[in-house]
């Protein structure tokens, strides 16, 4: 990866809509070779795919925690038993397995505090292999979806 391609990365990190014209425009590279830069990223990797950025607000998700896990035993069965069970919990936006205590940290997004409880009591408790859970209630974000330092 060079620096053009970094240039690439960088623009479409700030707009994913971009054409290919305007894309070229800006990293200063005719039509044809951004483009095929931009398949190469594709094809390699490097971007993972298009998505809109959604308000959660607007879907009425106005509550959000994030949620400590601490496993009972940590086997591969039972990891792999509750990280499967854990993908299907639709409320979870981001899972990340840690070292250390606590194993797992998930965000979660409800409508309100009642619908986190009955998230946690129902689902989140009884997922394979876990022993406690520790949460703490988002007050803000300060900083969100960053591009990524180039």
């Amino acid at each position: 990866m060079d620096d053009v391609d970094r240039k690439i990365l960088a623009e479409l990190q700030q707009d994913g809509r971009l054409t290919v014209t305007e894309l070229a425009g800006r990293v200063r590279l005719s039509v044809s070779p951004c483009h095929r830069r931009l398949r190469e990223l594709e094809r390699s990797g490097a971007v993972q795919g298009y998505r809109a950025v959604v308000d959660p607000a607007a879907l009425g998700l106005r509550f959000e925690a994030l949620v400590f896990v601490s496993m009972r035993q940590e086997d591969r069965d039972t990891v792999a038993g509750f990280e499967r069970a854990l993908g299907e919990v639709e409320q979870v936006l981001e899972a990340q397995r840690l070292f250390g205590d606590p194993d797992y940290l998930l965000r979660v997004a409800t409508a309100d505090l009642a619908a986190f409880q009955r998230l946690y009591d129902e689902r989140l408790a009884t997922l394979p292999g876990v022993q406690r859970l520790t949460s703490t209630l988002v007050m803000k974000h300060v900083v969100r979806d960053r591009p990524l330092p180039m």
